[in-house]
């Protein structure tokens, strides 16, 4: 849910048009998802304190311990969110704490995602009939090290304060990490397409984690590409490790690779909707019931729609531009139907809720 409302606030950032109603909805959501996140952490707290035993055993529970690493996802977003909407406003020492910030989450996001997988391994045996993407969600707080630079650096230079944070050295961090992330989850999705060759689609229940596919090669679009575009700025000298025209050929090979894997996170869209469609059909065979996962039809798209709303301002396209906006109003209001679902399901005690076998 708040990486959902977090990254519904990014998107509404990266649109390369400029108004104050589009900001003051995008600060609503950041607001909101700063509310969110402090009540999950409430409530979890809450939980492990009155069934003692819980948190360690949620790091050995198959299907809990997949998503240990959605709190530090949630981070991601808020810090994204932050420097996107509070540098602006706020006096330049926010920019030396958000810099801080970036290296503390980059430290953190390495453990969290090694420390993850190496519980799974040893404690967890996982049939490849039951593979899903959601496999790769352990190593998803990697794949939000370029967007939190990218956007790092461009809040910094936007300001003209380019000079006040070590832009070289967050910038090669950001693609290092940025690209052991997206490898990672690059193997698990070749595990996730042998898995659809010999065992079909998912089960009903596991079909919203389908989308959690296109969020790697997407985010690291998003990521590659804003940086990309700030390298004239970051390598202010053209002969930048020895090489003449280093900054053109830096910013061209960025644009480049993020195409790739812009098409990439597109066919990863079309195949994700597609296993959604006998639910879509008029005779409406199959019926999915909510569950939390649903809101995996939003926050992996933030990853595409951010990716084509840099792409766009990249190659200063229209068309890609007005691709995003378009994207980004289908994704709001897929967002307020899944909250609303939500919302419902918790009032007639269907979320949160002893069932009758417990």
């Amino acid at each position: 849910m708040t990486m959902a409302t977090g990254g519904i606030a990014n998107v509404l950032h990266s649109i390369p048009y400029e108004s104050q109603w589009l900001t003051g909805i995008g600060l609503a959501f950041f607001f909101l998802n700063l509310c969110l996140f402090v009540v999950n952490c409430v409530c979890i707290s809450l939980r492990f304190y009155w069934r003692p035993g819980s948190l360690v055993e949620s790091f050995t529970d198959q299907m809990e311990s997949l998503f240990i690493s959605a709190i530090i996802v949630s981070l991601a977003t808020i810090l994204i969110t932050i420097t996107q909407y509070g540098t602006p406003h706020v006096g330049p020492w926010l920019l030396s704490v958000v810099e801080a910030l970036f290296w503390i989450y980059l430290g953190v996001s390495i453990l969290v995602s090694a420390s993850l997988y190496l519980t799974l391994w040893s404690t967890q045996v996982f049939p490849i009939h039951t593979m899903t993407p959601v496999w790769v969600f352990p190593a998803y707080p990697l794949l939000l090290t370029a967007p939190f630079g990218g956007n790092l650096i461009a809040a910094a230079n936007n300001r003209g304060r380019l000079g006040q944070i070590n832009a070289v050295p967050v910038t090669l961090a950001a693609v290092t990490v940025q690209g052991t992330g997206y490898l990672i989850s690059f193997m698990v999705c070749a595990a996730f397409l042998y898995r659809l060759m010999t065992q079909k689609l998912p089960r009903d229940h596991q079909r919203p984690g389908v989308f959690i596919s296109i969020g790697p090669s997407g985010f690291t679009c998003a990521g590659i590409v804003q940086l990309g575009s700030q390298t004239t700025a970051v390598f202010s000298d053209s002969s930048f490790m020895g090489t003449v025209h280093a900054v053109h050929i830096l910013r061209l090979l960025a644009y480049m690779t993020g195409l790739w894997l812009w098409g990439l996170s597109i066919w990863f869209f079309l195949v994700s909707v597609g296993s959604l469609w006998k639910y879509l059909r008029p005779e409406g065979k199959g019926k999915l019931r909510f569950q939390m996962t649903w809101f995996s039809f939003v926050f992996p798209n933030t990853a595409l729609v951010t990716a084509t709303e840099a792409l766009g301002s990249a190659f200063d396209s229209p068309g890609l531009k007005i691709f995003g906006c378009v994207l980004t109003v289908c994704l709001v209001l897929v967002w307020v139907l899944v909250f609303t679902k939500m919302i419902r399901c918790l009032w007639r005690r269907e979320l949160l809720w002893p069932k009758e076998e417990d």
